[in-house]
């Protein structure tokens, strides 16, 4: 006996929340669009992906980007958001002041929707470049946004430039720093604890609202900030509030961390995907046989050019 189909109604409710993300394409996949797509998918919402450019890059490190103009920036969105309901904003690499103007047009049009935004590092770009882009961030981003994450010394430098205290300053000391532009909360990723640990810190101007310590990995990542904004964009779309979001979204990254690998010669890049890893017995199928022999060879192709 087959099963009723589903009215309209219940197929919403079934349905993966969607999260709409700007950000530049990665051809390697340590962070980017390629980070953001696996991320959402692997927490269990969908991405809507904008491409706003793209890097020029390997697993070691960043050489050039290449902009998209605003016009199609701003047309991919405007298109998504008339068709799709959105939960959730997400704003990676936009690459230029422009493509910041089209990105916070398009989410002043629909001020329910929240924003994360993540501030990457940006220090394989000229200083010029940076300046421009992080002032605009500032003045058209940073207005609209409820949770902006960034590691310690990247936002620090930011949004605390003239900072002289002997110590550092803290997750509340940026929260509030970011408050000034509009910001609600502020996640500071990769603050140095004692013992070998890096504190994680979710804050508002008036308080520290969450933290979570990992042990410092011995290896270097490409990808983590693009992997950590992305599931908690994720989760906050799905449903969860802002604490478990936080929660959970760490307790994932430090997952795909601990499972991260080197598919080049470069740094690690987190498993966004750990938990789909085989089990140990994945050649034996469910009544004992084993798989089709892996004897199929691809001969060469001898085109040339």
């Amino acid at each position: 006996m087959q099963n009723p189909p589903q009215t309209e109604t219940e197929h919403e409710e079934t349905r993966p929340a969607c999260v709409l993300v700007f950000n530049a394409n990665d051809p390697c996949g340590a962070g980017g669009l390629s980070s953001d797509v696996t991320t959402i998918a692997s927490v269990g919402a969908h991405a809507l992906p904008v491409v706003t450019g793209t890097y020029a890059r390997d697993t070691a490190e960043i050489f050039e980007h290449f902009a998209f103009d605003e016009e199609v920036v701003a047309e991919q969105a405007r298109t998504l958001l008339e068709d799709v309901t959105v939960q959730v904003i997400k704003v990676g690499f936009a690459g230029t002041p422009e493509n910041l103007t089209a990105i916070a047009e398009a989410a002043s049009d629909y001020p329910d929707i929240p924003l994360i935004a993540y501030m990457p590092n940006l220090s394989w770009w000229s200083e010029v470049q940076i300046d421009l882009y992080l002032d605009a961030f500032q003045e058209l981003v940073l207005p609209q946004t409820a949770v902006l994450v960034g590691n310690h010394s990247t936002l620090s430098r930011w949004l605390l430039p003239d900072w002289n205290a002997e110590r550092a300053p803290s997750a509340r000391d940026i929260a509030r720093a970011a408050a000034e532009f509009g910001v609600s909360y502020t996640l500071v990723t990769g603050i140095p604890a004692p013992d070998q640990f890096i504190d994680n810190v979710l804050a508002s101007p008036q308080t520290v609202l969450g933290n979570v310590k990992f042990e410092r990995f011995e290896a270097v990542f490409s990808g983590a900030g693009d992997t950590l904004s992305a599931a908690l964009a994720a989760l906050i779309a799905s449903g969860c509030d802002l604490g478990e979001a936080f929660t959970e979204a760490l307790g994932y990254l430090d997952q795909c961390l601990d499972s991260g690998f080197r598919p080049g010669m470069g740094h690690v890049i987190p498993d966004r995907l750990f938990w789909a890893l085989p089990a140990d017995d994945a050649d034996e199928t469910d009544d004992g046989s084993s798989g089709p022999a892996s004897s199929f060879e691809f001969p060469p192709h001898d085109t040339q050019h």
